[in-house]
């Protein structure tokens, strides 16, 4: 049999790469700041107009009832890319001033943007976007008109994959592994202070990622398991039932809730879900999410909505339609105004923090 050629060593790239990449990467996102401005004259002003500026006053409005409700526990859902685009302060500032009890996100929103930067790297305006297979050469992933670094998402993937390694080998909700992210990045080890995941590991905030294999995450825990079972030692996994059941018990805690949704999808359904979920458990006398808000750019022509209207959502006896409103916006342009007229009405001054983590001890 002939002898399969030797593999040739991996040369360096060319300079002119390099050069070309330092280019497309040199203007980092900067995260807007909701406590730098006040946000309630041009709320107040929305209220008075029509279309989407009233929708989204009235979207302002609700938030705030949910934080002057003292016996709510507000909740915060994330799908979509607003975090790698400026909102991850917004979400942080959220946590780190009581106005979120609990957070169900993507993966992606979670590892891929969050846990990236805690990491002290960047997300990139994309000032100019060349043919995509140009970028893949470069390893420059795109999101719409934002770059991420594909060398150091891959960054992100083993250093998942050394957490990972560090953990007894046993099944973690997606909750409990960030959890552990979160001790980890307090330990000392992140470099961007402040991230979401590390606020809140410090402020009991727990977070879902219901689909959480769907990120980064999922790589370094793939390679994780891979590794693990060549050498037949028994490995970690994500458990999303445990998810679905730990974030109903939340629920049944909570009692009166809110939801602040960006976006739809898994994240929005299984934050809805928990009500079916109690019922089914037998709580009969469990409440509707109160208060419901979700700013999205889909529609209801494919029957779905990213899952249902909140309106919808009601046949389902998942949300009450006292207090609820779609605002069909872009959340990057709109978010950080509804969250900082909450910020500088002050509401949250008021809240309980409820430290939902607890119930995991």
């Amino acid at each position: 049999m002939a002898q399969a050629p030797a593999k040739k060593a991996k040369q360096p790239a060319p300079k002119k790469r390099d050069n070309r990449k330092a280019e497309l990467l040199s203007a980092p996102v900067e995260h807007i700041d909701i406590k730098s401005f006040d946000a309630r004259p041009l709320v107040e002003a929305w209220g008075k107009m029509s279309f989407t500026s009233r929708d989204a006053a009235r979207a302002a409005e609700i938030l705030n009832m949910a934080l002057a409700d003292k016996a709510c526990s507000t909740w915060l859902t994330l799908a979509g890319s607003t975090s790698a685009g400026g909102c991850m302060h917004v979400w942080r500032d959220m946590v780190e001033n009581d106005m979120v009890d609990a957070i169900v996100a993507t993966g992606a929103s979670i590892i891929d943007m969050d846990f990236l930067e805690a990491l002290g790297f960047k997300h990139y305006q994309a000032k100019e976007i060349p043919d995509d297979n140009t970028l893949r050469a470069l390893y420059i992933d795109r999101i719409y008109d934002t770059y991420i670094d594909e060398e150091e998402l891959q960054a992100v993937d083993m250093t998942i994959n050394k957490i990972a390694e560090s953990l007894p080998p046993k099944p973690y909700s997606s909750r409990a592994f960030i959890h552990e992210l979160g001790r980890w990045l307090a330990d000392g080890n992140a470099r961007k202070k402040g991230s979401l995941i590390e606020t809140c590991y410090r402020k009991g905030v727990p977070i879902f990622c219901p689909a959480f294999s769907d990120s980064s995450a999922g790589f370094g825990l793939v390679k994780h398991q891979v590794d693990r079972a060549k050498a037949k030692k028994p490995y970690m996994t994500i458990d999303s039932v445990a998810d679905f059941r730990e974030l109903t018990e939340i629920k049944l805690a909570a009692g009166t809730t809110a939801l602040f949704m960006i976006g739809g999808g898994v994240p929005k359904n299984f934050a809805q879900d928990t009500v079916v979920c109690a019922e089914i458990l037998g709580h009969e006398d469990v409440e509707m999410h109160k208060y419901a808000v979700q700013i999205t750019v889909a529609d209801v022509r494919d029957g779905a909505c990213s899952s249902s209207t909140l309106k919808e959502a009601a046949s389902w006896g998942k949300v009450e339609t006292v207090h609820e409103q779609m605002v069909f916006a872009e959340a990057g342009s709109v978010v950080p105004i509804i969250v900082s007229d909450a910020y500088h009405r002050g509401h949250w001054k008021k809240r309980k923090a409820r430290n939902w983590a607890k119930l995991f001890d």
